[in-house]
């Protein structure tokens, strides 16, 4: 740490901690020395040392347990979501039998872990088109839709790596009335596969990502520490007839999360 370091200590201090941990001085699940220990070491004040700690916390270093300290946090399992492979992998297995949709889904493709280390929460309710859904799935405000909420954990540390909120007009999926009971989840072969006993298939999808803060209530239900963003991801399935068949709102923490896009460029005529 610097004297001439033009920033101030408490940040050199919080930089200082963050090398250690990377370069593995400090291990995950060892405990930082208490506050009064690290302004000692450091010459700082205790209001000085917790804006310090709130800077590793901020950037997903270490996490405070009341009453017993602050401590180097694990490293999270990382979820990649490559959405151009992501999503051909899904459709084209839209066709393969049902043994085989049902030997993996698209989480654990994700995240590499296998089906026993996933805990899943699935909800079915009906609600009504806002102006937002409306608008995207061009249909009439108040439209009834099926609303699907699905959450994945991870059974190891009891971590959410998604949750999603998935739209599907109503009167559209009651033909196959099998589409209306959340008891037939996990389908085998997902939402792609649902559509297709409806005859629908999928032309193209659209990703708009956003980020923000979490609310209280999502960072304690996902298990989030402070300062962590969510990324915010709105799904938006179109059919081959321009229809928008589906729209899901994903909810994914920020620090368990590789967004991966690849565009395919058209080449200059030679």
């Amino acid at each position: 740490m610097s004297q001439r370091d033009w920033r101030p200590r408490y940040i050199q201090v919080a930089e200082e901690l963050r090398e250690q941990i990377h370069e593995g001085r400090l291990s995950p699940g060892e405990p930082l020395h208490s506050e009064p220990e690290i302004a000692e070491t450091y010459g700082l004040s205790r209001t000085s040392v917790r804006n310090a700690i709130k800077l590793l916390r901020n950037w997903g270093l270490v996490t405070v347990q009341k009453g017993k300290g602050t401590y180097v946090r694990q490293p999270p399992q990382r979820v990649k979501r490559d959405a151009d492979s992501r999503y051909q992998w899904e459709k084209d297995r839209v066709v393969n039998p049902e043994e085989d949709r049902a030997r993996e889904g698209a989480t654990e493709a994700d995240t590499g872990l296998p089906f026993e280390r996933l805990s899943f929460h699935i909800a079915y309710d009906t609600t009504q088109a806002d102006d937002d859904l409306a608008t995207v799935f061009g249909i009439a405000p108040d439209t009834k839709l099926l609303r699907r909420i699905y959450e994945t954990r991870d059974t190891a540390d009891g971590t959410s790596f998604r949750s999603a909120t998935s739209y599907l007009v109503y009167d559209t999926v009651s033909a196959n009335p099998a589409l209306l009971d959340e008891a037939n989840e996990p389908w085998p072969g997902g939402t792609q596969h649902q559509l297709s006993t409806l005859g629908i298939e999928i032309d193209r999808i659209t990703d708009e990502v956003t980020a923000r803060l979490p609310t209280p209530e999502e960072a304690h239900q996902m298990g989030i520490d402070e300062g962590v963003v969510v990324l915010c991801v709105r799904k938006i399935s179109i059919d081959t007839t321009d229809t928008v068949a589906e729209v899901s709102d994903i909810l994914m923490s920020a620090d368990r999360t590789l967004l991966s896009y690849t565009t395919h460029l058209n080449r200059w005529d030679q």
